[in-house]
């Protein structure tokens, strides 16, 4: 059955081929150029508008049109016509210089150009700088972290974890295990100055330390109840007597899964021994590098941000009694997180990562 209006077929050439998936994948170029060649490659496979709006997070209009211009006019129609406006004053010349000097070169004495510096360096008007930049999406000012693991068994130990999250086992309980060490019981010198109509809560930038406490949890991945306990160290003493805490509240008629990282105390030979000796245990270790990958760490960071952070303590004690308190309220109507990453898609994901490190190596 027809469910629209037939499209007309559309064949490319090899040259244009080639030109798309050059732009396409282009990194330096406008963004819309790079979607509209998209647009084109993927309807040359015969993808349907709707289909490639889909994917695309486009409308299906827009779509339409990008594959009609390409029709009727080829690659140049991909370009955005000539607009009614005052004629350029910056040549294609100077553009391509501002462009490789903000990617090529650092200026001395700092570690990243700003607009100002190198408005000066290339004698543009900042504004000019600031219109090329948001242009070519250059932000010198900002920065993303990223860590690749090293572990030779990094695929196998995602795909073990993911089908924990997206298929966990009958008759077992999955629990993801960590420690927060090191949670410092900090008092400000003077005190809060209380929230208020058109104002912030105030607070000392300085404080004073009383100690430390170090947080074990274990978290429910089915029901996101959390057990848990704060102890004064975080050595394999204090792992082990948490590993036999839980033994204790789990049913005995469970399996217990864990997934841990790969600290040194979760590996001790104590700790060793205590599992072999209770078989319904089974240890699944997160790749190196690659915490991310324990949804504990994302509790761990609620409670951090809701009870920690932004506390006022004047003793381990107290720190101690607020985080049980925070447990206690967040136990009676816990929620599990919900994972939907497959292993496929963070391999891939990952995959990326990586080719895009080898294109700016070289």
């Amino acid at each position: 059955m027809i469910t629209g209006r037939p499209k007309q077929p559309l064949n490319l050439s090899d040259e244009d081929r080639l030109h798309l998936e050059s732009l396409s994948s282009s990194r330096s170029l406008p963004y819309g150029l790079v979607i509209r060649a998209q647009i084109v490659l993927m309807a040359a496979k015969g993808e349907s508008n709707s289909v490639i709006s889909e994917k695309l997070h486009l409308s299906k209009p827009t779509v339409g049109i990008w594959r009609q211009r390409y029709l009727d006019h080829g690659l140049q129609g991909l370009h955005e016509e000539l607009r009614p406006g005052r004629p350029r004053t910056i040549s294609d010349e100077r553009v391509a210089m501002l462009v490789r000097k903000t990617l090529e070169t650092k200026p001395k004495g700092s570690t990243q150009w700003s607009v100002r510096t190198i408005a000066k360096a290339t004698r543009l008007s900042r504004a000019s700088v600031h219109r090329i930049w948001r242009a070519f999406g250059l932000q010198p000012h900002r920065q993303k972290s990223f860590k690749l693991s090293t572990d030779p068994f990094f695929v196998e130990k995602v795909r073990d974890i993911v089908g924990l999250y997206l298929s966990p086992p009958e008759n077992a309980v999955v629990l993801c295990v960590d420690e927060k060490s090191q949670i410092q019981a900090l008092d400000r010198t003077q005190p809060m100055l209380p929230m208020g109509l058109g104002y912030v809560e105030g607070v000392t930038h300085d404080y004073v330390r009383h100690g430390t406490t170090t947080l074990f949890a274990a978290l429910d991945i089915a029901n996101g109840g959390v057990i848990a306990q704060c102890k004064p160290k975080h050595r394999h003493q204090e792992y082990l007597n948490f590993l036999r805490h839980i033994e204790e509240n789990v049913p005995r008629k469970l399996d217990v899964h864990v997934i841990v990282d790969n600290y040194a105390t979760h590996d001790h030979a104590s700790v060793k021994r205590w599992l072999a000796l209770h078989k319904r245990w089974h240890v699944h270790h997160t790749p190196t590098s690659a915490s991310w990958l324990n949804q504990v760490e994302i509790w761990f960071n609620h409670i951090t941000q809701r009870a920690i952070r932004r506390g006022t303590f004047n003793s381990v004690k107290e720190l101690v009694t607020k985080i049980e308190q925070y447990i206690h309220e967040y136990n009676r109507h816990p929620r599990p997180f919900v994972w939907t990453a497959t292993a496929d898609s963070i391999l891939d994901k990952i995959q990326r990562l990586c080719q895009r490190i080898s294109e700016t190596s070289h």
